[in-house]
Formats: structure tokens, C-alpha cells, sequence
């Protein structure tokens, strides 16, 4: 990894040259004048929209923003809308997903991660090529090149994330903590907590996809500092997880000393018991500040880079572009979907959409201010200490989380774990490398 373009690329992503959209209300008024004409003189029609979006959580954001889209069509186009919403939760949207592409069922406009399943996705033919079109050139140049795969831009990013794990900054404040720098100094801040009768870390496991995330987050560190080559390697079945041990360190500190009913909590209720103090720390992204800062507007919490090691070089903060939308080449209604798509980066919607959502700005039309947590997590970024997302199969994640959760109850060892992802990347390159 060349770390001086990725530090200048995920800087430019944060604090990026932002260009104003500005126009008159003259001008603005007389645009809508002229759209509303134009749809006066259109054949009026009526289409359904089917949208894939497993972010449950968001529901009320995106519900008030495809309104205003379906508002949008009926008055500048005459075409309207009824709209399929389909969401999810993370852990089922994967299979659900991948049995409607299979079955011809595919939604119109759906979400993928961008690094780990637009490879994938694009190979099986499954995304509509958007190069052409007009939210492109308003991307920043560092996410732009996120969801571009072979020259091809695919899809509209939503989520560009930097993350670690969340800790209570009131908790860490009193107690005089700063976040560690490596493991050692993690199990420090471990026993301080314990001595002032505070749960160090909270666990919520109901849901497989949170243990996978100590995978990317391992992987990620020590590709980085020892081991470079150990993805390229996996992918031509050169490697093993056996040269990850290392990542059961961290796993188990956390496991050890984390709350109890693991197994019985969603990422959802999480979200309410951190905000309520129950631990002082969550492996976790702020892609839950939402719901967090819903239980409690006034919670404070930072993000911090995971120690796997008594590297501190390794202790690193997680970039990447996630939740992106992408479009149907089968698409009966593809000049709708297309619309959809392009709208979700419109100059008068955008700024207000993202900020709902809490994601970052990834538009040069984005001038909304970045959040705390983002610039905190920013100046990792700008010291040299953060690494791109590992472009890990997303079948081998999944498989991560359920043999994680197994390990957690003690129904696998170590070597039970290590097997599985193996085989996991194994068969991933059975049926991609043919």
C-alpha cells in the first residue's frame, strides 16, 4: 500500500475542496417552472420502483427522502411513483440478496458494499454501468475511485467510514484515560475500568456480522506492518488464517471482559446501552451514531484505532467506502431507477440527506459540517495511522461471524475458527476463479 496517496486521498475525502451550489431563487424558480411544464407535456405514467436497502435503522431518513423523489417524478416528468422498499437487516440481506439475482427477482436500485462485493458483483454482471452519468462528476476524486472497477463507475456512494472501535469519552475523561496505542496498554485501560466498577467492553453478538468485524480489523493491521502479501496470497490458496493468530489476543481480551448476554443483543439495543454507560467501549463503527445519539442526543463517544498487538505501528484506523447504491441491468424501469440514483446526489437534497443519516460528505456539492467523531478519527488519518478496508471476500466475513460467535460460546477453538475461514476463502476461489 502506498501510505502517502491513501493519507492524502482519505484527507481530500474528509476536508476536500467543497464547491458551492449556488443559484438564485430566480434561477431556481424558473428551472421548477419550466420542469413543471415539461411534465405538464408528458405522457403520464405510472411504474414501481423496487428498492434492496438492509439499513432498518434508517428507516424514517430514507422513507422522508424517496417522498421527496417520488414528489420529484410526478411533477418534473409526470411519472408516478409507487416504491417497493425492501430493508432488511444485515444479517439476512446478504442471502435475501443473492436468492433474488439468482431467481431474476433482482431490485431495481440496491445496496453493496463497495469493497467487498462490487468485484464480485460486477464479474457475475450484476451492475448497470453509471459512467455517464450526471452524480459522477460531483464525486470527490477519493470516493469516485472506491466504486470504479475497470475504468467503470458503478454505483453512488453512501458510507465512506473511518472506524476502530467507539468508546465513552465522558468515562475515558473522568478516569483520565486517553485511547492505548497497543495491547499492553489496552489491558491497562482494561484493569483501570474494572477498578472503578466500570464493564470495559460491550458485547452484541446477536447478530453474526458484529464479531466479524474484529476480521477486517485484524487482517488490516497486520497486512499493513508484517505481513503485506497474505491477501494476494490467499486468493491464488498460497496462505493460511494460521498466519493471523495473532488476532485472538485482542478477541479475547474483549470477550473476557466484555457484558453479559452477548448472544441475546442486537447491534440496536447496543446502541441505547452504550449510550446508557453500560460499558465504557464497542468494537463497532459509528455507522450506529444514529441510534446511539437517539437514546441520548448528548452522549459524546470518539473513535479510536483496536491495539492487536504491542505494535504500535499495527494500531491503525479502518478506512473504507461501504454502503454504495448500484442499479439493475435487468431494471424494467431503468429511467427511474437512474433518476433514483442521481437524485440521491440532487444540489437542493443531498447536503440534508447525508446529514440525516450522519455519513460523511463524499460530493464536492457536500457542505455540511463533519461530525466529532469524524474529525477525531480524521486525525489518525493525517498522522499516518490508517490503512484501506482489506478486500476480503464477503463470504469469508460471513463465515468469520458465525464461527466467531462460536467461539465466543466455546463451541470452537482457535483451530476450529482458522479451518473455517480457510475454507471459506477456499471455495470463494473455487467458484471466482473459474
Amino acid at each position: 500500500m502506498k501510505k502517502a496517496s491513501l493519507i492524502l486521498a482519505s484527507v481530500f475525502l474528509l476536508t476536500g475542496v467543497i464547491l458551492s451550489a449556488c443559484g438564485g431563487n430566480g434561477e431556481k424558480n424558473e428551472t421548477q417552472a419550466q420542469g413543471a411544464q415539461e411534465s405538464q407535456n408528458a405522457e403520464a405514467r405510472e411504474v414501481t420502483l423496487k428498492l434492496f436497502i438492509p439499513q432498518p435503522r434508517l428507516k424514517d431518513q430514507y422513507d422522508a427522502f424517496i417522498a421527496k423523489f417520488v414528489e420529484k417524478e410526478k411533477r418534473d416528468k409526470n411519472i408516478t411513483v409507487k416504491v417497493q422498499l425492501e430493508m432488511p437487516n444485515a444479517e439476512n440481506a446478504p442471502q435475501i440478496l443473492k436468492t433474488r439475482l439468482a431467481s431474476n427477482d433482482a431490485p431495481d436500485v440496491f445496496t453493496v458494499h463497495a469493497i467487498n462485493e462490487i468485484p464480485t458483483f460486477y464479474k457475475a454482471g450484476y451492475l448497470e454501468d453509471l459512467s455517464d452519468q450526471p452524480f459522477v462528476d460531483k464525486l470527490l476524486d477519493s470516493v469516485r475511485a472506491s466504486v470504479t472497477i475497470d475504468g467503470k463507475v458503478v454505483g453512488v456512494p453512501m458510507e465512506t467510514l473511518m472506524w476502530g472501535y467507539l468508546y465513552n469519552k465522558k468515562i475515558f475523561a473522568d478516569l483520565g484515560l486517553t485511547p492505548p496505542m497497543t495491547l499492553s496498554e489496552m489491558k491497562q485501560v482494561v484493569e483501570k475500568l474494572k477498578a472503578n466498577n466500570i464493564t470495559p467492553f460491550l458485547l452484541t453478538y446477536k447478530e453474526s456480522w458484529m464479531p466479524q468485524l474484529f476480521l477486517p480489523l485484524s487482517v488490516g493491521a497486520l497486512v499493513n506492518t508484517e505481513n503485506p502479501d497474505f491477501i494476494d496470497r490467499m486468493y491464488k490458496n498460497e496462505g493460511s488464517f494460521a498466519e493471523m493468530k495473532a488476532m485472538f489476543e485482542i478477541i479475547d481480551l474483549v470477550n473476557a471482559n466484555g457484558t453479559d448476554r452477548a448472544m441475546e443483543i442486537g447491534p440496536d439495543e447496543g446502541s441505547a446501552h452504550f449510550a446508557q454507560g453500560k460499558a465504557a467501549m464497542w468494537v463497532n463503527g459509528p455507522w450506529h451514531a444514529e441510534t446511539i445519539l437517539k437514546a441520548d442526543p448528548n452522549f459524546e463517544f470518539g473513535v479510536a484505532p483496536l491495539p492487536i498487538n504491542d505494535n504500535p505501528d499495527a494500531t491503525m484506523i479502518n478506512l473504507s467506502t461501504s454502503t454504495t447504491f448500484v442499479v439493475s441491468p435487468t431494471s424494467k424501469n431503468k429511467d427511474v431507477a437512474l433518476d433514483f440514483i442521481n437524485y440521491i446526489l440532487d444540489d437542493e437534497v443531498s447536503n440534508e440527506f447525508y446529514q440525516s443519516l450522519k455519513f460523511n460528505p463524499v460530493a464536492k456539492n457536500h457542505t455540511f459540517e463533519s461530525y466529532p467523531w469524524v474529525n477525531e478519527a480524521s486525525e489518525y488519518v493525517k498522522a499516518g495511522k490508517a490503512y484501506q478496508d482489506p478486500s476480503i471476500p464477503q463470504a469469508v466475513k460471513d463465515e468469520s461471524g458465525k464461527v466467531l460467535q462460536a467461539y465466543y460460546t466455546g463451541q470452537a477453538t482457535q483451530d476450529d475458527v482458522i479451518a473455517a475461514l480457510d475454507k471459506a476463502w477456499q471455495d470463494f476461489n473455487k467458484i471466482n476463479n473459474q
